[in-house]
Formats: C-alpha cells, sequence, structure tokens
C-alpha cells in the first residue's frame, strides 16, 4: 500500500476538498473524455447526489463544477480569471473549454442536486452527462469523491478498495503494526521509509522542492489569515477572528503576567487562520483534506516558532511522517467527513500532526505510532454537522482544538516508552467502524446536530 505525501497533501481551494477539488477534478477528468470520444457535443449536464447534493452550495460545489467543465483545476486556478469565466458563463449560459467549442450549460438547468437517495457506492457522488443537439444523452460517467481530492469513477471503485493504490515500494506497510515491524528490521524512522517510498515516483530533488513548496504554500496560509479581517461569505455573518487574537498574543509576548495556557491560543490562531482562508475559497493545502487544513500546518508551526530546539531542516521528517499516518487512516478507514464524519476529518489530521511532532522531537516509531492513536482516540466519534453547510461552524475552531490535542497527545507519548493499550490499528478500524454505524444526518448533509439546532440554520 502506497499513498504519495503529494496526494496526502495537495495545493488546491477551498473550502472543500471533497465537495469543491474532487468535483472540479471529476469535471476536468470528464472534459477529457468528451476530448477522446468521437461524438460532436452541444452541451453538458451534471446531477449531484448524496452529501454533494446536500451541503453542495455551502461549499461551493455548484462553482466548483462550472469552471471544471469550463477547464480550471486545483493546480492552475486563477481567482480573477475564474470569476470573468462565471461571470460569463452565467450571462451565456454557455461553456468554452479548449478543444470542444461552445457547450451549453445553464447553471439553473442542468446542474440539478438531488437530495433523494444516494448513489450506493459512496456519499459524494455525481453524474455528469454530455448531450447532443436534440438533448439527447450520448456519453455518461459517475464519480466519487472520496475524501482529499481524490476521485474515482464507478468502474474504477468496483474494480478495487477505494483507498488502493498499486505503486510498489520498499516498504509496503499497510497497517501501524507493519510500520512498526519494518521500522525495527531496517532501523529506519518512519520518515526514512516514506522517503525511500517516494524514490519509487520521485527523484530526491523533486520530493525535496515539493515538500520545501507544500510547506511553503501552508506558511503562506497562515500568513494571509492572520493578516485579513472582514466577514467570511455564505450568509452566516461570522467574522474572522484569527488575525485579531494573533494581534492581541503579539502585544502580550514577553509580559510577565501572561498566563501558561495562553500557549493554546498560539497553537489555535494558526489553525484558525488557514481555516478562515479555506472558508473564504483561498488557496489551502490538503492535511489531508481541506476542512481539517489547518490542523498539520499549525503544530508544525508552532514547532518552527515556539520550541527552543526546533530546526527547519526537520520540516520534511514532520510533512513525511505525517502522510505515512494519514495513509494508514485512508487506507484502512476513511478520511472523508461525508463517509465517516469530523472524526475522519479533523480527527485524521491531529494524528498526523501529532505523528509529526513527535518525531520532530526525537520521537522512536513506537512513540510516533502511540502519539497518532492518543490523538485519533479522542476524536473518536465526531460528527461533521456544518452549520448551512459551510466549512465555518464549528469547522473554524474544531481546527484549533485539534492542533491542541495534537501537541498533547505527542507531548505524553514523548514522556512514555511507546507500549500502550490500544494499537493505532485498533484505534483507526473503530473509527471506520463508528462511521459505518453513524447515522446520515451527521455525515456532512447538515440534518443533524449543531446545523439544525442554531437559529441561523
Amino acid at each position: 500500500m502506497f499513498v504519495s505525501v503529494f496526494d496526502m497533501f495537495k495545493i488546491g481551494i477551498g473550502p472543500s476538498s471533497s465537495h469543491t477539488m474532487g468535483p472540479m477534478v471529476a469535471a476536468n477528468n470528464f472534459l477529457e473524455l468528451m476530448r477522446s470520444s468521437p461524438f460532436n457535443f452541444a452541451g453538458v449536464r451534471c446531477r449531484l447526489h448524496g452529501s454533494l447534493a446536500f451541503t453542495g452550495v455551502g461549499h461551493a460545489t455548484d462553482r466548483a463544477i462550472t469552471l471544471g467543465l469550463e477547464g480550471f483545476t486545483p493546480e492552475n486556478y486563477d481567482e480573477v480569471k475564474a470569476s470573468k469565466a462565471l461571470s460569463r458563463i452565467q450571462s451565456t449560459h454557455f461553456l468554452e473549454p479548449d478543444g470542444l467549442g461552445k457547450l451549453k450549460f445553464n447553471t439553473s438547468e442542468d446542474l440539478i442536486f438531488d437530495c433523494g437517495p444516494r448513489l450506493d457506492e459512496h456519499s459524494n457522488g455525481l453524474i455528469l452527462y454530455a448531450i447532443d443537439r436534440q438533448g439527447d444523452v450520448i456519453l455518461e460517467e459517475i464519480y466519487f469523491s472520496i475524501g482529499g481530492g481524490f476521485i474515482l469513477t464507478k468502474s474504477e471503485f468496483s474494480k478495487q478498495s477505494p483507498n488502493e493504490i498499486g505503486t510498489e515500494v520498499r516498504y509496503p506497510f499497510k497497517t501501524a503494526a507493519e510500520m512498526l515491524q519494518m521500522a525495527r528490521s531496517s532501523g529506519k524512522s518512519i520518515a526514512e521509509m516514506k522517503r525511500d517510498n517516494e524514490r519509487a515516483l520521485h527523484s530526491n530533488a523533486e520530493i525535496k522542492d515539493g515538500l520545501s513548496r507544500i510547506w511553503k504554500t501552508m506558511d503562506m496560509c497562515i500568513k494571509r489569515g492572520l493578516e485579513n479581517d472582514g466577514q467570511l461569505p455564505g450568509g452566516l455573518n461570522v467574522k474572522r477572528r484569527a488575525k485579531g487574537i494573533y494581534d492581541a498574543l503579539i502585544s502580550e509576548k514577553g509580559k510577565n503576567l501572561t498566563p501558561p495556557h495562553t500557549t493554546n491560543d498560539w497553537m489555535s490562531v494558526y489553525a484558525m487562520a488557514v481555516n478562515e482562508e479555506n472558508a473564504a475559497g483561498g488557496q489551502v493545502v490538503t492535511a489531508p483534506t481541506n476542512g481539517a487544513a489547518g490542523v498539520v500546518p499549525s503544530v508544525l508551526r508552532y514547532y518552527l516558532d515556539h520550541v527552543p530546539t526546533s530546526s527547519q531542516s526537520k520540516i520534511e521528517d514532520f510533512l513525511l511522517t505525517a502522510a505515512a499516518i494519514g495513509g494508514l487512516v485512508k487506507f484502512n478507514a476513511s478520511i472523508s467527513g461525508a463517509e465517516a464524519g469530523c472524526q475522519a476529518e479533523v480527527g485524521s489530521a491531529s494524528a498526523m500532526a501529532a505523528a509529526g511532532f513527535c518525531a520532530v522531537n526525537g520521537g522512536t516509531p513506537e512513540q510516533i505510532e502511540n502519539a497518532a492513536e492518543i490523538a485519533l482516540e479522542h476524536h473518536l466519534g465526531m460528527t461533521c454537522d456544518p452549520v448551512k453547510g459551510l466549512v465555518q461552524v464549528p469547522c473554524i475552531e474544531r481546527n484549533g482544538l485539534g492542533a491542541i490535542k495534537a501537541i498533547s497527545a505527542a507531548s505524553l507519548a514523548l514522556r512514555g516508552d511507546g507500549t500502550h493499550v490500544i494499537p493505532l490499528d485498533v484505534c483507526i478500524e473503530t473509527m471506520r467502524q463508528t462511521g459505518e454505524d453513524m447515522s446520515e444526518r451527521y455525515k456532512e448533509t447538515s440534518m443533524g446536530g449543531l446545523a439544525v439546532n442554531i437559529p441561523n440554520c
């Protein structure tokens, strides 16, 4: 089993990896399918199912589909160009993707939010259709957005486990137990094994440059979030708070009367900065998803700025270790809130961050596994209940608390010798089972929990 660090950490746009990035990628892939087809097309349509239908508007799924069908991808996204394209499409009701001419697409008629039964395979399903001049469907594909920006077609979903990625690597651990055994046998750290695995696809220079770009994007997102204020879009009238908190923390720095618990505010503010940027549709890195994008960069930024023994040279080890844990969760359970609730998003992110923080503070593989388990264990059962379908309440604060839990978990693990009662594999399996048992109302549909118990819903 192998999930690349560059799949776990993907540069994209907010507010959601499963509801924004995934559908945009699916729409773009459908364009490629159309280009390789012998037919002449006159228009396209899209039908959204499950969580994509229930919370798609709040997650900007309609915007993502439209821009994806125009040819935009998360990697090449340009806000100015996108806004101009959307204005043109909304006024003319035509798309103009490269190589396909003009295609009829009226968002009020051709983009359907189907709030009936979800598709059998996954709660994030969408069907794309291409039509001829008579309006008959002549090409169709079903896609599933399985979390973290990953997508699969219906045939891909049925041929393999949705989590299986088949690249042959030197250390193909599928479980935490296998990971620890390989670390003991090889004498390598988790980060070293992960780096060796990445060499199956990338050169050393590509790995180094790629990880540098990931951290630079994360750090710039924190910076923007700490500088921007105002109100977030979507109608909940949520005010950005990261800048105000950060400014207050800076003014208090060095004062003798500052209480020790203020350290928690530093952990939270970095995460909140990222998730406020995500909620505003800015550029973020999936870690492992957009909704949980603040936890990993927050913990890494806290390490660099607040731990006296920190070193920039350890950034790669932090990210590689975190990605190794994220890959285990994705393969054996889920990182999708629509599939398993927020335990799969912020819970997974907290486990990844705890592992990374433990690693760069000298933790052994056993202590790292322990740190990840502690962080994930104390997110078990967490529902995904975004108010009004927006990735704002409770998502922004939840990332801050996820960062605090991650650092606390790593600290506890570093105080021990790595032995503990509940293995990480058991915790991941428990999360999977809990997600299966969880009502659909609590899995990113905004039909239960906080989403229906406050007046703003």
